[in-house]
Parts: C-alpha cells; structure tokens; sequence
C-alpha cells in the first residue's frame, strides 16, 4: 500500500481556473493560435491562483538545484510534487499541458519567491532591459 495519500478535494484544482487555456491549446491542433494569446491566458490562470505570474520574479532567484531539478521533472514527478504543496495537474483529459510552468510557479510559492519586492525588481530590470534597446524612448506599463 501507498505510503502517499492525498484528499483530492483538499487540492487547489488547476484545472477550473484553466478551462479557457486548455481550450486554445485543443483549438491550436486545428488552427493558428498565437503564442501570445496562450502567454496571456497562462498567466491569466497563473493570477487566478496565486496572484502572480512567471513575469513577477526572476529565474535567478532559484538555486541552481532548483534549476536542476526542474530540467529534470516529469509529469509523474510534476503530480506528485504538485499534490504535496496543495495543488492537482489534472483536469478531464488528463496532465494539464502547461503542468511544466505550474509547477514552476508552486516553487516559486514554496520558496517564498512571490512577493511584492521580487515582483517590483523583476518588473524594472525588464524596463531597463527594454530601455536599453536602441530607439526605445519608453515602456509603458500595465499596472
């Protein structure tokens, strides 16, 4: 017998926060879908769960074994480290398709990287990225 249960009704399911993603991601196997409509609805789903996106903290602040391991994670790995900090993968279809990226964001939330300092750093070094860039005079952004 397993030593691991979980309640799957204790669970955060991702899966009803996601229902508009995983339909352009079914509707990008018959048409077009831009890249930047699935960025935008990820991170929808990603403000609906935690209140933060990819975009709020930096890829630095992970250890390099953090790194490691997430170049490493699997979608069984992915359910059960997901299911350990509260949250279910799954929705009617099976492994959600962006289960990768969610569970960047849960590690982000276990390693106390969303917060509104890290969000402030990480939004400015983008603007002084962009503001680097020749014949950029401004960044306007949506706050």
């Amino acid at each position: 017998m397993s030593t691991i249960a979980f309640d799957q009704f204790a669970l955060t399911r991702i899966a009803d926060f996601a229902r508009s993603l995983s339909r352009l991601h079914q509707a990008s196997r018959h048409r077009l879908v831009e890249d930047d409509q699935i960025d935008r609805e990820f991170n929808a789903v990603c403000m609906s769960v935690w209140g933060y996106t990819t975009d709020d903290f930096s890829d630095d602040l992970f250890s390099d074994a953090d790194h490691a391991w997430l170049d490493t994670l699997d979608e069984t790995h992915a359910r059960i480290f997901a299911a350990e900090q509260g949250y279910d993968l799954i929705d009617d279809n099976g492994m959600l398709t962006d289960w990768w990226g969610y569970c960047w964001m849960i590690l982000a939330e276990k390693r106390g990287l969303l917060t509104p300092e890290n969000r402030a750093a990480t939004r400015a070094a983008i603007e002084e990225k962009y503001l680097s860039a020749p014949n950029v005079i401004g960044v306007i952004v949506g706050r």
